[in-house]
């Protein structure tokens, strides 16, 4: 079985509300999808979603390198996994679109191997259920009432984006709990947001709300603001845009700067990668947490894989899809009410798009 086709395309779509971020707002998925397919009729498929402000590139540079990196694959064999991506690396070591085609190419393995993604992976079935992750809110009164909407559609985990000046963020913290009780577990994530200062101030109350963790308060850079605030064992510390490969990790946990890691295939290049920062995690006894941008079903369906082959990864954030206008995915993974995932039984990644979805179709072929 060889590689005989690459196929590159963009994916646009738009979602139901602006997500507003300190570090920039999202109004639509700008995606890019890689289709591989082989030479005996298997054909798999990866997305990336590039976020500029944290993956330094976006849908058009991904976009672009991904038709410069296509012909690299063609004769290939697709279940010589680190051959292939070795190749891919070599040309580029760290883009988005690295991710697209990791994910395309564990796709076809799967097949090739004839079972789901996450039982080739070595996992098991187990229950998965995710969060859902409420914006940077003009009013308290709207995060109020998008905190309720969720409650009353059995969510029992909201993560609210936080990074407001002052202690304007404690107001709508404070307000959410007053509304949604005690048994809803808050995280928050401050997308680099605070200061040391701001945070210390901030930490006791949010303690004192539950709080179950705080995700990503500090620049990306400053791994020591990280350790001080966990020296002080108030509130556990999660990193996400501080972490994108296993080396990152490794930075991380010899630092004692973290109690969790957040996990996105996009920021990692794809489950390869995603698969050794686990395992760094693992090995120092740190919880993993599985996040996205802003993938369709396509991408969080291989997160969700991910997600069940590793038990460490114990929080899960893949509700991008949720926030959708439309939803151009066949297959993959299903949402249930409060966030349930159900994978289904197909194999491979069991995913795959509505061809009329794709725009700007790049095709190289043997």
């Amino acid at each position: 079985m060889k590689i005989s086709a690459v196929k590159v395309s963009k994916l646009d779509v738009e979602m139901h509300q602006a997500i507003k971020t300190p570090i920039g707002e999202i109004s639509a998925a700008r995606n890019v999808v890689v289709c591989i397919e082989t030479s005996c009729g298997l054909v798999g498929w990866g997305e990336t979603s590039p976020m500029a402000a944290i993956t330094y590139d976006s849908q058009a540079s991904a976009y672009a390198l991904g038709t410069e990196m296509a012909p690299l694959l063609l004769g290939q064999s697709p279940v010589a996994l680190e051959s292939c991506l070795a190749l891919l690396r070599r040309y580029c070591s760290r883009s988005s679109i690295l991710c697209a085609f990791d994910m395309a190419l564990y796709d076809l393995a799967a097949q090739a191997a004839g079972m789901p993604l996450y039982s080739y992976l070595g996992g098991g079935a187990r229950a998965l259920r995710t969060d859902h992750t409420i914006g940077n809110q003009e009013t308290v009164d709207e995060t109020v009432a998008m905190a309720l909407h969720l409650v009353e559609s059995d969510f029992d985990t909201i993560k609210l984006k936080t990074g407001r000046p002052g202690t304007l963020d404690l107001e709508h913290l404070s307000a959410v709990r007053a509304a949604v009780g005690p048994d809803i577990s808050l995280r928050i994530d401050c997308n680099q947001g605070w200061d040391y200062p701001q945070a210390l101030r901030l930490l006791p109350a949010l303690a004192e709300l539950g709080v179950e963790y705080l995700e990503q308060p500090f620049p990306v850079w400053d791994v020591d603001s990280f350790a001080r605030l966990r020296a002080r064992g108030v509130l556990p510390l999660c990193a996400d845009e501080s972490v994108f490969t296993h080396t990152d990790a490794m930075r991380l946990l010899r630092a004692d700067a973290v109690d969790y890691l957040n996990i996105k295939l996009v920021k990692s290049g794809g489950l390869n990668t995603a698969l050794k920062i686990n395992s760094v995690a693992e090995a120092a006894g740190v919880r993993c947490m599985i996040g996205c941008f802003g993938e369709s079903r396509l991408g969080l369906t291989a997160a969700a894989h991910l997600a069940m082959a590793r038990p460490n990864i114990h929080f899960i954030d893949l509700d991008s899809a949720l926030h959708f206008s439309a939803d151009p995915v066949i297959g993959g993974l299903t949402y249930g009410r409060g966030g349930e995932i159900s994978l289904g039984s197909g194999i491979g990644l069991g995913a795959s798009l509505e061809p009329g979805a794709l725009t700007d179709m790049f095709e190289v072929s043997s």
